[in-house]
């Protein structure tokens, strides 16, 4: 059984009573097992189609069985997605018949959180449709950044960010050389094992924690890996570009 939001508010309360030596040792354990935030939902009341905890989302993008569907706007999906997720925005009721026409498919819907109705009022219209296999991951973006998971920018996004929010933080995951032989104008230096230095020595702004942050590097896996630890560092407003540095020198941000 998922934990429901009460189950979780005692689940809390008994993990509280244990640090102030309230419990028994073994009431204590047993708290401490079952607190677990990713496999929680927000459990609505008569829901059309159920919801999924965000362990199970990481497990259904990990296999790659099902689509993920990002249904907010273009702009938003390209700023910031869940990895491996697919957007479709206006007329999605019609792009998904086209997709998959097979009305058992299984598929994720998901979009800006709890108080976003989009993915319930898609769900529903899909199972008047005859869909039987449509869930949601209710939570959304940014509870999924929240639990410190990070996320994707495309080109389009990095572009939009680049040049219309100036208190952007944009950090090259290259090597000391490749950034000291030229980067993106502003960027600072942070690869992989130096998030927690970066936090402490200014490179990151730890007295904001809600600035955009954008990972940049010579590919997209290493520049996850970068905003990984970032996002670790409570940057929940971090992510990384799904391309290539040689990728961001060709569109033409900036002058050379």
């Amino acid at each position: 059984m998922k934990p429901t939001g009460f189950f979780l508010v005692t689940l809390v309360l008994h993990f509280a009573l244990a640090a102030a030596g309230l419990m028994g040792a073994s009431d204590s354990a047993l708290a401490k097992s079952k607190l677990n935030i990713h496999q929680a939902t927000l459990e609505e009341p008569n829901p059309v189609t159920p919801e999924i905890t965000t362990e199970e989302l990481e497990k259904i993008l990990a296999s790659g069985n099902e689509p993920v569907l990002d249904v907010r706007s273009r702009n938003e999906y390209a700023i910031a997605h869940i990895p491996g997720s697919i957007n479709l925005y206006e007329k999605e009721v019609e792009q998904i018949v086209e997709r998959y026409p097979d009305k058992k498919t299984g598929m994720v819907l998901y979009c800006n959180g709890p108080f976003c109705g989009k993915s319930r009022r898609l769900s529903e219209q899909l199972v008047k449709r005859g869909y039987t296999g449509v869930r949601r991951y209710q939570l959304g973006l940014p509870v999924w950044r929240a639990l410190g998971l990070t996320v994707q920018t495309d080109l389009e996004g990095f572009g939009y960010v680049f040049r219309g929010d100036k208190t952007a933080v944009f950090v090259d995951g290259r090597s000391g050389a490749e950034f000291e032989a030229g980067s993106l104008p502003g960027a600072v230096s942070i690869r992989v094992g130096e998030a927690e230095k970066a936090n402490e020595d200014g490179r990151l702004p730890h007295k904001d924690k809600g600035t955009r942050v954008i990972v940049f590097a010579n590919s997209a896996r290493e520049a996850r890996e970068v905003a990984r630890e970032i996002a670790r560092k409570a940057y929940w407003n971090s992510s990384y570009f799904g391309g290539a540095f040689e990728e961001l020198r060709r569109a033409g941000l900036w002058p050379r």
